[in-house]
């Protein structure tokens, strides 16, 4: 259908060198909510609600994902290896506190009350992904091997989504430049670390059908809670309708279509690339690309000032 298959991202440029790893240390962001509109690309209100709907899940998750390498990191003895997470858990903390103040900021501001949504994305991270106590050593073992392979395959979606944001023209759709800035810079980390939860999984022989399995397992939760999350947004927004899913589904498609989100081709392309064979993070995105955008970045300059 060419209703999924028009993939509207601008190239990235082929002649930037990609320096492959590089030390990773968190940006200290900060951002100002003030005025920015619920509908953060007016020309398509149902795409901002989905991006924003997005920001409802990070938090939880990416608290998980520094709590499992937290957990992880007393039993790695790679002295790079244990680096680059340090390095990964210091930015994905700073993820977690940033897009917690643009729940409770950003849409606080415009009346929308997202507990009740929240609540349950706690309930998935915190009781059926988290952190499990008492268990007998070689079950929590097992777990926590279960755990950072959930994260090695969320970890490429994310480097795909970030690489995605980092090339689209949301511009055209007149795209806020400060929530512009909160996901292109988010977005541009996870294609900086894409690489340390792979290398960790790896580390801890994850095998390739459990990556796998976990990685096609958590996309597919993450996609539905994205899309509930949208329908929840727009159910609270006063100037939208209250949509079915069937409706909700078609108004997303007319963004991917447009533009305005990434294309199923285009995620079904990244997952089948995450599928392969001797897989490697370095084939999504391209890190000199990422700190380039990092260099200009509007909050990660004022960080480094």
């Amino acid at each position: 259908m060419k209703l999924l298959g028009r993939d509207t991202v601008a190239t990235p440029d082929k002649s930037i060198t990609d320096p492959g790893k590089v030390d990773l240390h968190a940006r200290n962001v900060t951002f100002d909510w003030a005025d920015t509109p619920l509908h953060w690309m007016p020309d398509e209100p149902t795409a901002s609600h989905l991006i924003s709907a997005l920001t409802l899940l990070l938090p939880e998750g990416e608290r998980m994902f520094c709590a499992t390498f937290t957990e992880a990191l007393p039993l790695i003895k790679d002295q790079k290896l244990r680096e680059d997470v340090l390095g990964f858990i210091g930015q994905e903390s700073m993820h977690a506190e940033t897009h917690d103040k643009v729940i409770w900021e950003f849409l606080a501001a415009h009346d929308i009350d997202a507990r009740s949504f929240v609540d349950h994305v706690e309930f998935l991270f915190r009781r059926i992904i988290g952190p499990r106590p008492g268990i007998r050593p070689a079950a929590q073992q097992q777990y926590l091997v279960e755990r950072l392979a959930v994260i090695s395959g969320l970890e490429h979606m994310f480097a795909f989504l970030g690489d995605w944001i980092i090339n689209a023209d949301l511009e055209k759709f007149g795209g806020e430049p400060r929530m512009l800035d909160l996901y292109r810079w988010h977005g541009a980390e996870e294609v900086e670390h894409r690489h340390v939860a792979h290398d960790v999984a790896e580390y801890f022989e994850v095998g390739y059908f459990r990556r796998n399995t976990t990685m096609v397992l958590g996309v597919a939760s993450l996609l539905i809670f994205v899309v509930r999350g949208t329908k929840y947004l727009t159910h609270e927004d006063p100037s939208m309708d209250n949509p079915g899913y069937a409706k909700t589904l078609g108004r997303v498609f007319g963004a991917m279509y447009r533009g305005a989100l990434p294309t199923l081709p285009m995620i079904g392309k990244s997952l089948l690339l995450c599928l392969k064979p001797g897989y490697s993070p370095e084939s999504v995105g391209n890190t000199a690309q990422a700190l380039a955008y990092l260099a200009k970045s509007p909050a990660a300059r004022a960080a480094a000032s």
